[in-house]
């Protein structure tokens, strides 16, 4: 069973939610406020947060900052239907992905199976490190450096910087950024690919030649400059 742990202050919810994960061979624990959910976060016994934005006591924006800065789990935000900002602002800390409510759980569960294919390391040797203009990612560790910083990325961050690493000087569509990094259809108006773009660049900084190294294809998606 994959065990997983649910931060929302809503029971009730979190009791539905469990019973359905069960038949999906995936066992819940529930917390009902930040700090209680929390400790039981960083206490290493779950492989995914699913994590509410409104919370008593912490909100899941600190919850979120703090699971990110001590190398917690990956999480899957749990926003409402309308929020955006929501949204934009827990990808921007660091949550591996987003699902509005309501939601279905046979979609929660294909959402959290995607999100531990990708945060599980490759165990094929054959996964060399990739190295390119000063950026050198490791997908048999999944760890990743710009000279010799090392820079802390999200399942989905690393995923999508090595599809364009694999694929430099190409362009590369959002619809098969969605397929390959987050395993489901780019949708119009979804903007989970650029915000996590968004997150790379700012963490990679500015190449030697002072842009950006992944650049934007008006019309046809993103590409990693191997021009730098």
């Amino acid at each position: 069973m994959i065990p997983v742990l649910m931060i929302d202050d809503d029971e009730e919810l979190c009791g539905l939610v469990g019973q359905s994960l069960s038949g999906e061979a995936m066992h819940l624990d529930a917390a009902y406020d930040g700090k209680a959910g929390l400790d039981m976060a960083l206490g290493g016994e779950h492989d995914i947060v699913l994590l509410d934005v409104n919370l008593p006591g912490l909100t899941g924006f600190e919850v979120l900052r703090r699971i990110r800065g001590e190398g917690g789990p990956p999480v899957l935000m749990l926003t409402g239907r309308d929020g955006e900002l929501d949204r934009v602002l827990g990808l921007e800390m660091g949550a591996d992905d987003y699902l509005a409510k309501p939601f279905s759980t046979r979609e929660l569960a294909a959402r959290i199976r995607a999100i531990l294919r990708r945060a599980a390391a490759p165990a094929a040797p054959a996964n060399k490190p990739l190295e390119m203009c000063g950026v050198r990612l490791d997908p048999g560790t999944m760890r990743l450096w710009r000279g010799e910083e090392e820079i802390t990325a999200t399942s989905a961050e690393f995923a999508l910087l090595e599809l364009l690493m694999r694929r430099a000087g190409e362009a590369v569509g959002r619809e098969e950024i969605a397929q390959q990094v987050l395993g489901r259809p780019h949708i119009p108006y979804d903007r989970n690919v650029d915000m996590h773009v968004c997150n790379l660049r700012r963490k990679l900084g500015k190449g030697p030649d002072g842009g950006e190294y992944i650049r934007t294809v008006r019309g046809s998606g993103y590409l990693f400059c191997r021009g730098h």
